[in-house]
């Protein structure tokens, strides 16, 4: 009897090239120093991803997509991130919702078909959940959700953070129904641009300028029954769709700034190879302490990439993790962001004084890395998931 072929066994023989060719990431290096410098946002990126079918990577085949699994998409996500953090961080929020639907799909839920269609078409969805001081994340929301009484529901309150503000066709937001007999309830839905929806042009930021996550105002702004897909108890729960969110989204952040790290550590080592001490007459990959700091960035590098594959791989072929998924899934999305801000901060080191120049490509991933740590789960969110997983709740 042969053995039915696993997701390990489609990884070895997965080409990133197929579809991130080495001459669409160029072009795409290319502009990026221009939408950081210029603050816009990269819509010829975006052009170009699309009409390689990069939005649909994660939807199947049957819908017409490409049909990868979460961890070829979290590879994709490093190889796109190493040459434009901001364009590959704008993508991922478009990503995250087709992994949703894929998430859901593979455990016999067919919810988000319709993502997966608006996605292979070529539409673009975006992310609309963080708030402003709402450290609560999914589990609470200070968006009012107001019933229609035919099913649907009108939002209003305040996203930010809403990446891909210029060009999204679809959000996806939560709310709060406060007025429903069985209330309260969390509400997830899927909103269409309208002139309930303003997105105010305040992206002017440190790094990731290209993302152009704009502030969005949602002021009544109406989804129909049929775009509403979740009403679900406020606080933590095993609903498949909140852990759908969760599990894309921390695994596929934690690939952007390993991509970035990746990146960085490229760029040491060609500086290393390249610049000549006057002292000694040779390269500085000849200099022990920088032969050290660069195997030291290496050394913490190197972890993530396999962590990652571990836990994508583990999402795609469903495994039970029960009450250990959201401690492993901060945990990675957590040690991603620190280990890359440290490689780029050694790859300064290395590079020397001429990193300092806001021209340089370090100058601007050093920039760039730091809009991790305030991505969920932070790192207090993160230190108080794996606290409560290895020591349980905090008593009286």
């Amino acid at each position: 009897m042969s053995a039915v072929p696993s997701r390990m066994d489609a990884m070895t023989s997965f080409d990133p090239a197929r579809y991130l060719p080495d001459d669409l990431l160029t072009r795409i290096r290319e502009r990026a120093e221009v939408h950081d410098r210029e603050n816009t946002f990269p819509s010829d990126d975006l052009d170009d991803l699309r009409a390689a079918g990069y939005l649909g990577i994660l939807v199947p085949e049957a819908a017409g997509g490409a049909g990868l699994g979460l961890a070829e998409a979290s590879l994709l996500q490093q190889r796109l991130a190493g040459a434009a953090p901001a364009t590959a961080l704008a993508v991922n929020m478009h990503l995250v919702w087709t992994g949703v639907a894929k998430v859901l799909r593979d455990r016999g839920i067919d919810d988000l078909a319709f993502v997966e269609e608006g996605a292979a078409a070529g539409e673009v969805f975006a992310f609309g959940i963080s708030e402003a001081g709402n450290d609560l994340v999914l589990f609470g929301s200070d968006t009012v959700a107001e019933p229609d009484g035919r099913g649907g529901y009108s939002f209003t309150g305040t996203k930010i953070f809403t990446s891909l503000s210029p060009v999204w066709a679809h959000l996806g937001v939560h709310g709060l129904d406060t007025t429903s007999p069985d209330a309260p309830k969390m509400v997830f839905a899927f909103l269409e641009r309208s002139d309930a929806i303003v997105a105010r042009d305040d992206w002017d930021t440190l790094g990731m300028r290209g993302t152009q996550s704009r502030t969005t105002e949602l002021r009544g702004a109406h989804a129909p029954a049929e775009r509403v897909v979740r009403r679900i108890d406020p606080g933590p729960q095993p609903d498949p769709l909140v852990f759908g969110i969760f599990a894309v989204f921390e695994i596929l952040l934690a690939s952007v700034y390993t991509g970035i790290a990746r990146r960085a550590l490229d760029l040491a080592v060609d500086a290393a190879a390249s610049r000549r001490s006057k002292k000694t007459g040779t390269t500085y990959a000849n200099d022990p302490d920088i032969r050290w700091r660069v195997a030291d960035m290496a050394l913490a590098y190197e972890a993530l990439p396999p962590q990652l594959a571990a836990l994508a791989r583990d999402v795609d072929e469903v495994a039970d993790h029960g009450a250990r998924w959201f401690s492993l899934l901060s945990g990675v999305k957590h040690r991603a962001v620190t280990m890359a801000k440290d490689v780029v901060d050694d790859a300064i080191l290395v590079g020397g004084g001429a990193s300092y120049f806001s021209h340089t490509e370090l100058s601007r991933l050093y920039r760039d890395v730091l809009a991790g740590m305030f991505h969920p789960s932070d790192p207090e969110s993160a230190h108080a998931t794996a606290a409560s997983a290895w020591l349980g709740p905090v008593t009286a």
